[in-house]
């Protein structure tokens, strides 16, 4: 195969799975013994019939060469994606030639390839066609997003009241009002078109009664609310970028307006966080030229994993484009002139005091950042108590890990690989620690996904 010469590793593989099941099921069948005529393309396309339960084996097709990350189609009826089968299939292609040779693609995966290649070309043609016809009506639009804001407005100044009685009758009462009371309010800010501030009042409800110092926790996040809330009122006197914070945190589409940056990008990380409504990905970059780490985010229905995945550790030569806000760090991927290919990447490690006098640079600019993606250079994860933390090989110096990846089995994973040895890690690091979720040997090795 050409780009595809190079094959990719079983972790860089599983790493694609939406969750453990399927990465646990897709193992299973990451073997010969269901697979019947499958083979490969010069072209990148990987194809073979999986035997199941009925009569029929299930066909499945991945597009490892679409132009934003792995593409598939199999016949099972499951609604996850990649299903098991289609990571079976590339656990099979990663394994070597011998399983999966090259040659023709049947009639039935042929079909869908070039149907997949055909609508790729054409929307290529209507991006470039020119404008889109959303923008013939300026006057239309401005009306809409002053209306929008009216209503936003009156959302937060609702809020501000909310928040106010609250802290007039003290925390107490939440714990007695019980969650009913912040759905109440949380739908009242989606009736004012401010789902930022909807999600941020659910998490207040969330927080009574959830241990020792709650009150504390639940006053933090009030005063970061009503910070948001006075933010958006007084917006017109905010510098710009702290404005297209705001909007941003509020909840207000915007889109990539950055000029777009051509590098090489290391698919640093890939996960999914779930809620009743939507599966948000976020997909982590690092630029090789530019030394930049910047977010891709995707998202699908509540239960449907979102079409676009990476495999994390390989690279793409492709275009982003920058979203509005302090620094600018979410981006549109735009033209990708090479599928994902191994390579030698890695991103620039730091300190742990470094990452987290990163953290607190960040806050300035946007107070409502949960954590800032930083690579830890030279680390060792070690016990800490009840707890964990990677303490720093190079200085007297340790970030601890959050709650949520002490109990992930990631966690297992990079004790291993490190062997009470230094790695390096690529994480995000906020208020509540250290989450890591990539980590290479400090020797020659693939990075290794954790979450």
């Amino acid at each position: 195969m050409t780009q595809q010469g190079v094959r990719w590793t079983a972790d860089q593989v599983l790493a694609l799975a939406p969750d453990a099941a399927s990465r646990k099921a897709g193992s299973k069948l990451g073997a010969a013994g269901p697979w019947s005529e499958a083979g490969s393309s010069d072209e990148g396309t990987v194809w073979g019939l999986c035997k199941g339960s009925g009569s029929k084996p299930y066909q499945t097709v991945v597009d490892i060469a679409d132009a934003s990350g792995p593409a598939y189609k199999c016949s099972c009826p499951s609604r996850k994606f990649p299903c098991k089968h289609a990571l079976g299939l590339l656990l099979l292609w990663a394994g070597g030639d011998a399983a999966v040779p090259t040659g023709k693609a049947p009639e039935w995966a042929g079909q869908w390839i070039a149907g997949r290649r055909r609508r790729t070309e054409e929307k290529k043609a209507a991006d470039s066609s020119g404008p889109a016809s959303g923008s013939a009506d300026p006057e239309a639009a401005r009306r809409r997003a002053e209306r929008r804001a009216e209503r936003v407005t009156a959302g937060a100044v609702e809020l501000e009241q909310r928040l106010a009685d609250l802290l007039r009758a003290g925390l107490a009462t939440a714990e007695q009002s019980g969650y009913g009371l912040w759905e109440e309010t949380a739908a009242r800010m989606v009736d004012a078109q401010a789902q930022g501030l909807a999600g941020r009042v659910r998490e207040l409800g969330a927080i009574p009664s959830t241990g020792p110092g709650w009150p504390v926790r639940l006053l933090e996040e009030c005063a970061l609310l009503h910070l948001l809330g006075q933010g958006w009122l007084r917006r017109e006197r905010l510098p710009e970028a702290l404005a297209a914070t705001v909007r941003s945190r509020i909840g207000l589409p915007a889109s990539a307006d950055g000029p777009p940056v051509r590098d090489r990008w290391l698919v640093l990380a890939q996960y999914d966080t779930v809620d009743t409504r939507l599966t948000t990905r976020r997909i982590w970059l690092y630029g090789a030229d530019s030394d930049r780490t910047v977010l891709l985010l995707s998202y699908g229905a509540a239960g449907r994993a979102p079409e676009l995945a990476l495999p994390v550790g390989l690279a793409l030569e492709a275009e982003v484009s920058a979203y509005p806000g302090a620094g600018r760090r979410r981006v549109a991927l735009g033209e990708q002139f090479a599928p994902p290919a191994p390579t030698a990447i890695r991103p620039q490690g730091v300190t742990t005091s470094q990452a987290a006098a990163r953290y607190g640079d960040a806050l300035r600019d946007d107070p409502w950042l949960e954590s800032v993606p930083v690579t830890l250079g030279r680390v060792v994860p070690t016990p800490d108590g009840d707890s964990w933390q990677l303490a720093d090989a190079d200085e007297d110096a340790a970030l601890p890990l959050t709650p949520s990846a002490r109990s992930r089995p990631g966690l297992w994973r990079l004790v291993a690989l490190s062997g009470g040895a230094p790695v390096r890690v690529f994480g995000e690091c906020g208020h509540q620690g250290f989450t890591p979720l990539t980590a290479w040997p400090e020797g020659p090795g693939d990075a290794i996904a954790l979450c």
